[in-house]
């Protein structure tokens, strides 16, 4: 396909020469089936020679059934169980209509521990990350959907999501000709009355694709990483957002810089060592590890060194020097952690990591500190509501918000490596440069 830069490339994507697959799943009222994403991630499994590294999953149903017994979560598994990453959005269902804030609401298959959910930021249309929040209609966790034993008691999942977060507010992305949300609201239209086809966008699953296309630039920089590694790299090398508790932010926000080059110390063969070896998988041992902390735009931060699991945090200097069985294909980041259901504790499970790494410590708060080692980190005394749902079996878009109350849809869009591909798609800030 033939190359179209608008505005000689002025706004470019972060994955600016990826080839795309792209899967359409919604029709063009932003709504369809969970047998038709079904049949897309059917398709990605029989194909293998299309050599589809990362897949962005920009839509989402509201999550009832537990992640367990979930078909689209159950789907989304066996994507990554096969090499494949899956980044989907966490949902735009992050305050009511009065604007009070809530908790709970993150979508099917975002509930999916597997998959890397993703929040949205509102970096208020700069480079500078220091005053980068949280957008208030991003979705919170914790995870709300539950299962129901033979005494019709539910026992809900509360996993906490998102994995972390980037920016989806009002980007910059291609526009699709005769477009009906244009048509509908023509203030969206970066380039009015010209043949230039941009338009701004926002939601979360406007910034599940800048993680898709960063996860597609790490595997690029390691092309022997798999899903769970990927996963644990843009978490550890995440900007933690002060002011935003875990169930807001995740990890943090997203930081492409710092994943690729922790991306590229990391042993091509570490999937294939034994647990507990000697050899670690970071390529110059005086680099052990890199240097935790990032400059972008001139705002330096650390990182935040560690990455969610299930219903605790976990960090320590092994997490990311050490071989660790979790990272292999076929084994959960989440089987690394031993929970005890009478008492809410957690510890690790040192058949699948090694010694080094700490739990339940260092647990953003709201005000930007940490609980000790020890405390509580989830009662479910706090959660809210339970989810309801609405139809059966249909499916929305998570992002593309064009107000806080009126929600777009935007397809499925996964990526496929070339010989040459640097990511898997057109993602970013400012996206304008399509390939």
């Amino acid at each position: 396909m033939g190359s179209q830069c608008i505005n000689n490339s002025a706004t470019k994507g972060v994955a600016a020469n990826a080839n795309i697959v792209n899967l359409r799943v919604l029709n063009s009222e932003g709504v369809g089936s969970t047998s038709t994403v079904l049949n897309a991630i059917n398709w990605l499994l029989a194909n293998p020679g299309m050599n589809i590294r990362v897949v962005n999953m920009s839509l989402g149903a509201l999550a009832v059934t537990s992640y367990k017994n979930d078909p689209l979560c159950q789907a989304a598994r066996r994507l990554v169980n096969a090499g494949i990453v899956v980044v989907a959005a966490a949902g735009n269902d992050g305050k009511d209509v009065n604007g009070n804030k809530i908790y709970g609401g993150i979508h099917a298959p975002g509930n999916e521990p597997s998959v890397i959910t993703v929040g949205a930021v509102n970096s208020y249309g700069t480079d500078y990350r220091g005053d980068d929040t949280v957008a208030t209609y991003s979705s919170r966790g914790p995870t709300r959907s539950y299962w129901t034993d033979t005494n019709n008691t539910r026992h809900y999942d509360n996993l906490i999501k998102p994995d972390l977060v980037a920016p989806g507010n009002k980007l910059i992305s291609a526009e699709a000709k005769n477009n009906n949300i244009i048509k509908n609201f023509p203030s969206l239209d970066v380039w009015p009355g010209n043949a230039n086809r941009e338009m701004y966008l926002s939601g979360s699953s406007m910034s599940a694709p800048l993680v898709a296309a960063a996860a597609a630039m790490v595997i690029r920089a390691n092309n022997k990483l798999t899903p769970n590694i990927v996963r644990a790299i843009l978490t550890f090398t995440a900007q933690p957002l002060a002011g935003f508790n875990m169930f807001e932010q995740g990890a943090g926000e997203l930081n492409v810089l710092g994943a690729v080059q922790f991306a590229q110390k990391v042993r091509s063969d570490f999937a294939s060592a034994p647990l507990g070896a000697s050899l670690q998988p970071i390529t110059t041992p005086a680099t052990l590890p890199p240097t935790p902390r990032s400059t972008i735009a001139g705002y330096t931060f650390d990182w935040s060194q560690g990455m969610p699991i299930q219903h605790t945090y976990v960090h320590g200097s092994d997490l990311m020097t050490q071989v660790q069985k979790i990272y292999s294909l076929g084994i959960m980041v989440s089987d690394g952690i031993i929970e005890n259901d009478a008492s809410g504790t957690q510890s690790i499970n040192f058949q699948m990591m090694t010694h080094g790494i700490m739990v339940s410590d260092n647990v953003m708060t709201s005000d930007g500190g940490a609980n000790a080692s020890g405390y509580p980190f989830m009662s479910t005394s706090y959660l809210l509501g339970d989810g309801i749902m609405v139809s059966d079996g249909i499916m929305v878009s998570d992002g593309i918000m064009v107000s806080d109350s009126t929600a777009w849809a935007d397809s499925t869009v996964v990526g496929k490596f070339g010989m040459t591909a640097s990511s898997t798609l057109l993602g970013g800030d400012d996206t304008a440069c399509m390939q």
